[in-house]
């Protein structure tokens, strides 16, 4: 078996590109992120510096900082650097708003004229300030420097700057998108998420396909242990070890479907045999016995009767009943030396209607004594058939006389020829007892019969004599309701 087709290292390989799949994916989604981090990283600090530059203009300068923004001729600040920049704001020396970008915090005058800048402990506002600890002492004058959270989304970043005034700070507020964040750090867990699903789904797949012929070997399994020689497995086309094992399995249930065809055959061989001696035997030993009492009874029916009226009519009731148990012993013995002895076939075309209709004029009378009706239907352009007709009587005989024995109450016997491919149908149904669902597949068995007087061997013949004209015959019975017995024989 080529290695590369065997179940487990398809299975190791697929493992192996799904593996491979997984740790390429995650490593282009954390490059990706990476990625993006580092231009979030890059967008930031262009952001600070632009607010620390516009901050300082603004300490220089007397415009305010929304004027440095807004000046014709602006290329520093562009619509994706002010977009991160929520407000920037000047703290001089003494710890007062000297500029910013948001009119909240701008100095106003009072009723005096004289400017009023708002202190920078007054704001309650603010986001947390980033790395506060680098400010020192200093960082006690913010009030956003032991905020934890912020609810605006934002985060401030105070960078100190010496002048001859002191020392001043430069407060930009940097915009922080956290839903982005989220999305961002979610997105690796989600494709991940995704990744596992598929491998999932493709496990799932694999031993749905690696049990399924498991599961076909089993119930298989279970109906040979039945009994059940025929079935089969289909997965047997597979070139694994599980196609193999279907191969395997499928040849040893051949074989013993084989192995039990010669064991019956070999069965019937032996009964046989059997019948074919006890039939010599039969032969040898009743039927000079039964010649002579029968040669005895026609004897004394021709020189000994009285002449008694009364008493001569009894002579004759029970010479004759005599008779006729000898007749019967004798169709007996001649029922056992014609299952057990080879045929010997005059095939000639035969016209099945007559040889039918010959058959049904020893059952005639019977028929009439117990009401049957009897109907012959033949088909158009019905073939004859290639047969002997003599031992053809036989196979119709038995039907017949079977079908008027179920029948004691009256009934319909129905006889149909028609024409089925290569061979001529003909169709004995009655409308008798019918046979039990249990004894249907032994009544062509030798020696099995339901009546009490029979030999078990009719059935049997005729099954014989129709396997030797290379016919078939088929029986559909319901119990109550009737049987219909199917003979094919081969068109002449």
């Amino acid at each position: 078996m080529n290695f590369l087709k065997t179940f487990r290292v398809r299975l190791l390989i697929i493992l192996a590109i799904l593996l491979i799949a997984t740790l390429s994916v995650q490593y282009y989604l954390n490059l990706q992120t990476e990625r993006q981090n580092e231009q979030l990283r890059e967008v930031q600090e262009q952001a600070l510096v632009a607010g620390i530059a516009l901050g300082f203009n603004g300490m220089v300068s007397s415009d305010r900082l929304r004027d440095f923004v807004k000046r014709d001729g602006q290329t520093f600040f562009d619509d994706r650097i002010t977009q991160r920049i929520k407000d920037i704001i000047v703290v001089n020396n003494k710890w007062e708003v000297n500029d910013s970008l948001s009119d909240t915090y701008l100095p106003t005058q009072n009723v005096d004229g004289e400017t009023v800048n708002l202190k920078l402990k007054d704001i309650t506002d603010l986001p947390p300030l980033v790395n506060a600890y680098r400010l020192g002492e200093d960082r006690k004058n913010f009030p956003n420097s032991n905020v934890v959270s912020s609810a605006n989304e934002s985060e401030a970043h105070a960078i100190p700057i010496e002048t001859t005034q002191g020392r001043w700070y430069v407060m930009v507020i940097l915009k922080t998108d956290k839903q982005e964040t989220f999305l961002r750090a979610a997105q690796p867990l989600l494709v991940t998420l995704g990744v596992l699903l598929i491998s999932t789904l493709i496990t799932v797949l694999l031993v749905w396909r690696f049990t399924r012929p498991i599961a076909q070997l089993s119930d298989a399994a279970k109906k040979v242990a039945e009994g059940d020689l025929r079935v089969r497995v289909r997965e047997n086309t597979r070139g694994d070890e599980l196609g193999q094992l279907a191969a395997r399995f499928n040849e040893m249930t051949a074989e013993l479907e084989k192995k039990g065809e010669l064991e019956a055959q070999l069965q019937q061989a032996e009964k046989s045999a059997v019948v074919g001696r006890l039939a010599s035997a039969i032969a040898h030993e009743i039927r000079n016995p039964l010649n002579y009492i029968n040669l005895t009874l026609d004897q004394l029916r021709a020189k000994f009767v009285p002449e008694d009226e009364k008493k001569a009519e009894i002579f004759e009731k029970l010479t004759g009943q005599l008779k006729n148990e000898v007749e019967r012993i004798n169709q007996l013995v001649s029922d056992f030396l014609r299952y057990s002895r080879p045929l010997k076939l005059d095939l000639r075309p035969v016209k099945v209607r007559d040889a039918i209709e010959n058959s049904l004029r020893i059952v005639e009378g019977q028929a009439e004594e117990q009401e049957i009706k009897i109907s012959v239907v033949e088909h158009e352009n019905a073939s004859q058939i290639l047969g002997d007709s003599e031992v053809l009587r036989s196979v119709f005989n038995n039907l017949f006389i079977n079908a008027v024995q179920a029948m004691p109450a009256g009934g319909k016997l129905n006889v149909v020829i028609s024409n089925d491919d290569k061979f001529a149908k003909i169709e004995v149904a009655d409308t008798g007892e019918g046979i039990s669902a249990e004894n249907l597949p032994k009544i062509f068995e030798p020696y099995f019969s339901t009546k009490e007087t029979g030999t078990g061997l009719g059935l049997a013949i005729v099954k014989r004599i129709i396997d030797e004209h290379n016919g078939t015959i088929e029986v559909e019975s319901v119990q109550g309701a009737g049987t219909t017995f199917t003979v094919r024989l081969p068109k002449a």
